[in-house]
């Protein structure tokens, strides 16, 4: 019996303050919980001491039978002190720096939403600012408890306690791993998918996979495009072929319009020799006028064929934008010619009647001249 007392002061003694010893939880108050630490009474680990977040009730973070590492707070003789907190802070630090000078990405769940951003248990408290949890600004974090965020330490001192992650920085460093994959697998005459990011007076940038490629104003469609709203709006899915790939400077040309069908695809259908069309003159040249008869289309309206008299130059009687009637003269798509005639629609017209050699039905009709009325009548001016 002596020796069993003996035994039990020899381990009494052997804790110091600062020790670290191991024990499993035998009751949870709401304010505390009891340890078995093999030692003469229970040691004690306040709420303050469980966890670095604060917590409402100790039952939050353990449970009965809950097995625990615990640091020596305060040793007397009736009472022992003990803290998870300082345990769980000594690990974190530890991991913290090696996780920070890794860049290393780790997950942990928001356990609450505070003023300016959000919080974490780490074994000691991480901060996410608003700024660093997207890339995009959030409004209301409400919905973000209880999720679980990929982070990286981007701040870290024991001294001040302060740590703080981004989730932001995993996102962006997520694009640029995407954007340079993009960049690597793109070729020359590839077709791809895409989404309009935005406008500009000179073309749309689209996204292709993390990367933004500029489709040139002139690449938007077959037809003469004055803005870039006119064809495409932001949010937009578009097609496009990949013109060219600058992967030193991340420039990438795009075109739509290569995947469009072309307007001389319509030609043949839409357009035959000896059919009347009606367009518009795009172009006057010293030898004729060009004249788009469908979007994207044109044919020449030769100088000799646009008026049945000799003119010296095409702007004696057309100007560009001017509605004309025109008559399809020849059609070649392998050769994407049409030539077109002014003239010879205004030739068919029916000529205007000539009246004057036609006399009123009274005087065809009537048998008399105005000589046989006023016949006496002038004899007297004789």
């Amino acid at each position: 019996m002596a020796e069993e007392m003996n035994q039990e002061v020899s381990e009494m003694k052997s804790f110091e303050v600062g020790d670290t010893v191991t024990g499993t939880v035998t009751k949870v108050d709401e304010k505390q919980v009891l340890v078995d630490i093999g030692y003469k009474t229970e040691g004690i680990v306040p709420i303050s001491e469980l966890s670095s977040l604060h917590i409402e009730k100790a039952g939050d973070a353990v449970s009965e039978g809950d097995e625990l590492t615990l640091k020596v707070k305060k040793l007397d003789d009736d009472e022992i002190v003990l803290s998870k907190r300082a345990v769980d802070a000594e690990k974190a630090w530890a991991d913290l720096q090696q996780k920070f000078e890794n860049n290393v990405v780790f997950e942990a769940e928001v356990k609450d939403v505070v003023k300016g951003g959000l919080v974490v248990d780490l074994g000691v408290r991480g901060f996410i600012p608003a700024s660093l949890v997207e890339r995009h600004f959030v409004e209301d974090f409400s919905d973000y408890k209880g999720r679980t965020l990929s982070l990286k330490v981007v701040e870290l001192d024991e001294e001040k306690n302060r740590v703080i992650l981004s989730h932001r920085a995993v996102l962006e460093d997520e694009l640029e791993q995407k954007k340079h994959d993009t960049l690597d697998s793109l070729q020359e005459g590839q077709v791809l998918s895409g989404t309009v990011q935005r406008l500009t007076d000179f073309g749309a940038f689209v996204d292709i996979g993390g990367v933004d490629g500029l489709v040139h104003i002139s690449q938007l469609a077959h037809h003469h495009v004055e803005q870039p709203s006119e064809v495409v709006e932001e949010g937009q899915s578009v097609n496009v072929k990949v013109l060219s790939v600058d992967r030193d400077n991340e420039r990438i040309s795009l075109s739509i319009k290569d995947t469009l069908p072309g307007p001389w695809e319509q030609v043949s259908e839409e357009v035959k020799a000896g059919s009347v069309l009606e367009g518009t003159v795009k172009r006057l040249v010293t030898f004729g006028a060009f004249v788009e008869v469908l979007p994207g289309v044109e044919g020449l309206v030769h100088i000799s064929q646009i008026a049945n008299r000799h003119i010296g130059t095409p702007n004696e009687v057309l100007e560009e934008g001017q509605t004309v009637k025109v008559k399809v003269l020849d059609v070649s798509t392998d050769e994407k010619r049409i030539s077109l005639s002014i003239r010879e629609l205004e030739e068919n017209k029916p000529a205007k009647e000539d009246y004057s050699s036609y006399q009123s039905d009274e005087e065809t009709t009537s048998g008399f001249q105005l000589g046989d009325i006023l016949g006496d009548d002038l004899k007297k001016f004789k």
